[in-house]
């Protein structure tokens, strides 16, 4: 549906029922599935026919709704995995091993950056984190021989750093590595990354797509044009044999616009088994089909809620990229010219103990650890997402200490801003 708007792919993109079938995505709430022969199974196997045969890999249903997303990103291929964070893993370790090196903005998400610099380390991938706003000079220094990607987020969660996708695009390809973006905050509503050089996109579909807090989730979508088969050595594992597949190499079967999310499927998916549930899967697409809707909405509120915190004497600052004077507005005017999100962050006069207070002091926003939901939601990062941080760490991410996140559900805008005001005393 190429030719369609961005609103009419969120309803209708990726699932076509044909005359007498089911309107909505049918759940296919199975594990396993049947066949004739075992050779028409061991085809499946061997990567020689298209089919399901165990859910931990493919599911129908995961497939419709990776399919919508791929469209609405503009992508060649999709798919969907049991959260963000299994996203992001999937994204790099897909191409990066042991012994290899990646470069990552270093205003990232807690939970990615821990991932990243602890877990993945642990692994034998080495990360080097650097500035977003870095000049074009150093970030190509960041690069080693063994750089396999770069990644970052287009609106940082929760910094507000609105990412400068063509200088790290163009750092990334000039030295023959892809560029993955991580565009849950954004939403392929308000920013499609591929049209600015990312290579690979990321989302947490437990956010915005879903937008309810019912299912945790999340999905890779590639954009198929970048080429792995110019830098074999750099990506054995798309532009070599797969023995676990009799010998496949997966850009000469799949072709650049299907090598990167069958391996992640075949191999990855296959031996890690992080596969979002067709129950889950059903309802994120409820939310992508009113995603478009909503989003605007979010961003109404978010604008009128940072500017009345822009002109409140007990706020010390506030981030986001809609205010004019914000440190990334103009790169908001580039990438986001529609809106960013519902996310507003700020600081309380007072420090961390004042931000603590203004907390407990709330009334219609909830303390969660969510964020991007049609309820309005807020976080202390330096008390949950971000603890594990220490100080120099919190400073590199854009996290300082009393640091409020404050994400912008559907209500009112005066009764947030009611609430706002009440809880600064």
């Amino acid at each position: 549906m190429s030719e369609t708007r961005i609103g009419t792919k969120c309803v209708q993109s990726g699932y076509t029922p044909g005359n007498g079938e089911p309107r909505e995505i049918p759940i296919i709430q199975s594990t396993t599935f049947k066949y004739a022969t075992s050779e028409d199974m061991g085809k499946l196997f061997d990567l020689e026919a298209s089919g399901y045969f165990y859910t931990r890999l493919q599911n129908p249903t995961n497939d419709h709704v990776a399919a919508k997303i791929t469209a609405l990103e503009g992508g060649s291929a999709g798919m969907l995995t049991s959260s963000g964070q299994a996203a992001s893993f999937y994204s790099v370790f897909n191409i990066a091993s042991c012994g290899d090196h990646v470069v990552s903005s270093s205003s990232i998400y807690g939970g990615t950056y821990n991932l990243f610099a602890v877990t993945m380390k642990r692994m034998g991938i080495d990360f080097t984190f650097v500035s977003p706003d870095c000049t074009p000079e150093e970030l190509d220094a960041a690069f080693r021989p063994n750089t396999k990607a770069v990644f970052g987020e287009t609106i940082a969660n929760p910094a507000l750093t609105v990412l400068d996708i063509e200088k790290f695009a163009a750092a990334a390809h000039a030295h023959g590595v892809p560029l993955i973006i991580d565009n849950t905050f954004a939403t392929p509503v308000n920013c499609r990354p591929f049209e600015w050089g990312a290579d690979i996109v990321t989302h947490s579909t437990t956010k915005y797509m879903d937008g309810h807090g019912a299912a945790v989730g999340g999905a890779i979508i590639d954009s198929g044009k970048f080429d792995w088969t110019k830098y074999p050595d750099k990506f054995p594992g798309l532009c070599t044999p797969d023995e676990s597949y009799h010998g496949i190499t997966y850009t000469e079967r799949f072709g650049l616009e299907g090598a990167f999310i069958t391996k992640a499927t075949a191999q990855l998916m296959r031996d890690f088994g992080s596969i979002q549930s067709p129950q889950n899967a059903f309802y994120l697409n409820l939310g992508l089909e009113s995603l478009h809707v909503r989003m605007k909405r979010h961003c109404e509120n978010g604008q009128a809620v940072a500017e009345f915190l822009n002109g409140n004497p007990k706020v010390a600052w506030v981030a986001y990229p809609g205010l004019p004077g914000d440190k990334y507005y103009a790169l908001a005017q580039k990438y986001l010219p529609n809106g960013s999100c519902g996310v507003v962050s700020f600081g309380v006069k007072g420090g961390r103990a004042a931000a603590e207070e203004f907390m407990r002091r709330l009334r219609v926003a909830a303390i969660e650890t969510h964020v991007a939901d049609a309820r309005t939601c807020c976080l202390h990062p330096a008390s949950a997402t971000h603890r594990q941080m220490n100080d120099a760490e919190l400073a590199a991410a854009g996290v300082s200490p009393d640091l409020v996140r404050f994400s912008c559900g559907l209500e009112d805008a005066e009764d947030l801003i009611g609430d706002i005001a009440q809880a600064l005393g």
